[in-house]
């Protein structure tokens, strides 16, 4: 590439409409440009980087027996409602009605269409295992698009879908995934962690995130810092309590707290820690499991439900929301909670009536506790010395809150660290969830007729972009890594009416590009101070200046982009020097 025949529309301020780092990168470097809320065109430089991703997934999907094709983009609305999804899925999947009054909708994700084409072709075991993937670009119509590449509505995304015989066979497919995946991350140079993950609109019984480490990042891990367990915090495990507290039991107490509705005030007014109160909250929630709602109600229509737990921990509400079975919960608004009860949030608990109004599902830290202070279902008013089993009951009794930092590790029962990333891949283990509803069936070696087991695999191709300057940037721009940077040389010419110099310089981009090399020869009319910044802001690995020093003593100048190192060489050695450099940087990540 010659810069003055490319476009690289590089802008010196950062826009206004940029808020995170690889959004004003991006822009500056003149990888995007907006089109509208969420949308951006991919300008040449972003799209090379975008391909170099694209590379290395290919390579290694190829690699685990992965086939590729592609998919419409734009998908019937019948196919969604054999699964349920059309009406589930919610706002972000964008419907739209042809002229022919059809109903579609554009493809956030592919189970269905993949769905319906392999059980028209599959019919034997003997066709299986089969793994198919896409890179395509999807669009989820995200109520809040911000952060530029990081949540847009349309992306870039690689999706891959198994199909098995049986579990067993599926779980080989899913660790196939899996490995290729971690080389994926590696060799993309990026630092990165596999965590256990919640399974959200995609479904299935079991899911990790690939996520990279960056204190930018929208999502809080929990990793342990003695074993290699970590999982989003919205699926982390609580390590539980095996025993309650040996306190004796108390008498139950009634003590008036005029107008102390938050947990704090309480525990200011009565003395205690936060540790020994219990919160009473009231949730929403639409399509709960049979039996859990209320009894009457369908609970396809909603119905409130109380949930307990600690006064000083958090309700993880994806953790209610799956032991519910249930599409949506949300925490009731106060005139809500009083129209339901009677009471005023913060005097809510339960012991009394409340109890036989509605279901009561806790945390079960609840269990081990002793002598707690609770509303009393009354305004101005708690309880205290209040205990499970002698004056209240719970119909649940499960891991529903959100993990702290001094909670123990659940699997070795290590110090937990809590640390940001952002997710850029996630691969899940779908069971039966499509293949049941929509009849993807197959006759095992017996002749019986058995739904098969699939799994899916998806990566953010143009998400692992920003994440990867996110990651990698410093004052002076993108510092981005070998394997896919858009160019790993760029070449300055200093001189460009000095033949000398233009001769070193065009026949090192010749020679440079002969090895296999990307280079990107900045051959315009520009000021050198120009030409440096420009090349600081693009990332590229390895800058090659070739100015006057090439008339006084022969020399040109390598400087690594990361560090800062700077290597005086002839110019008939720098060829081999940035093919080793470069090579060897590629075998140290693929390593």
């Amino acid at each position: 590439m010659r810069y003055s025949q490319t476009f690289i529309p590089t802008l010196k301020e950062t826009p206004a409409e940029a808020e995170v780092i690889s959004h004003r990168l991006m822009l500056r470097a003149g990888f995007i440009r907006k089109l509208t809320a969420g949308v951006y065109s991919y300008l040449p430089f972003g799209l090379a980087a975008i391909r170099k991703v694209e590379q290395i997934v290919r390579e290694e999907m190829n690699r685990a027996g992965a086939l590729e094709l592609l998919m419409p983009m734009v998908q019937p609305a019948d196919l969604w409602r054999e699964t349920g999804r059309y009406e589930k899925y919610g706002p972000e999947l964008l419907r739209f009605t042809d002229r022919h009054d059809r109903e579609s909708c554009l493809g956030p994700t592919h189970e269905e269409v993949i769905t319906d084409l392999v059980r028209g072709e599959v019919r034997s075991y003997r066709q299986l295992p089969l793994n198919l993937y896409q890179i395509q670009s999807k669009f989820r119509d995200e109520i809040r698009p911000r952060f530029g590449l990081m949540r847009g509505r349309e992306f870039i995304m690689k999706d891959a879908y198994s199909f098995d015989v049986d579990d067993e066979q599926a779980g080989i497919s899913y660790q196939k995934m899996y490995a290729a995946y971690q080389r994926i991350f590696a060799r993309c140079g990026l630092q990165f962690r596999a965590v256990e993950a919640d399974s959200g609109s995609i479904g299935g019984s079991y899911s990790h995130e690939f996520m990279v480490l960056a204190k930018t990042g929208e999502d809080t891990l929990a990793v342990c810092q003695h074993c290699d367990y970590a999982a989003n915090v919205e699926k982390a495990a609580i390590k539980a309590t095996a025993d309650a507290s040996v306190e004796p039991l108390l008498a139950l107490v009634k003590i008036e707290t005029p107008g102390k509705r938050k947990v704090e005030a309480v525990c200011e007014f009565l003395g205690i820690k936060s540790d020994k109160l219990i919160k009473t909250l009231i949730y929403m929630v639409t399509g709960g499991a049979e039996g859990v709602g209320t009894a009457g109600e369908n609970s396809q229509q909603g119905y409130a439900l109380a949930v307990l737990v600690r006064g000083d921990r958090e309700v993880q509400e994806v953790k209610l929301k799956n032991l519910l079975g249930a599409a949506v919960v949300e925490l009731a608004e106060d005139k809500a909670v009083f129209d339901l009860t009677g009471v005023p949030t913060g005097y809510l608990g339960p012991v009394g009536a409340l109890g036989l109004k509605m279901k009561v599902v806790a945390d079960f830290e609840i269990a081990t506790m002793r002598n707690c202070v609770v509303g009393a279902g009354e305004k101005n008013f708690h309880l205290q010395n209040v205990n499970l089993g002698r004056d209240f009951e719970v119909d649940i009794l499960a891991d529903l809150r959100q993990i702290a930092e001094d909670d123990p590790c659940p699997h070795c029962g290590g110090v937990l660290g809590q640390i940001e990333g952002i997710e850029v891949g996630h691969i899940f283990k779908l069971g039966t969830v499509y293949s049941s509803p929509m009849r993807a069936v197959f006759q095992d070696q017996d002749g019986h007729e058995r739904p098969m087991i699939m799994g899916c695999y998806g990566i953010g191709i143009s998400r692992i972009v920003a994440a990867a300057i996110e990651q990698n940037h410093d004052d002076n721009g993108i510092v981005f890594p070998v394997a896919i940077a858009p160019a790993q040389v760029i070449i300055l010419n200093l001189g460009l009416k000095d033949g000398a110099i233009t001769a070193v310089a065009e026949s090192l981009y010749a020679q440079l590009q002969t090895q296999g090399l990307t280079v990107l020869l900045d051959d315009r009319d520009e000021r050198p101070g120009s030409k440096f910044k420009d090349a600081d802001l693009l990332g590229i690995p390895f800058r090659v200046t070739v100015g006057t020093r090439l008339g006084k003593d022969g020399m040109i100048e390598i400087r690594h982009r990361r560090d800062g190192l700077t290597v005086d060489l002839a110019p008939d050695q720098a060829v081999k020097y940035l093919h080793d450099q470069i090579s060897a940087a590629l075998n140290q990540i693929e390593g």
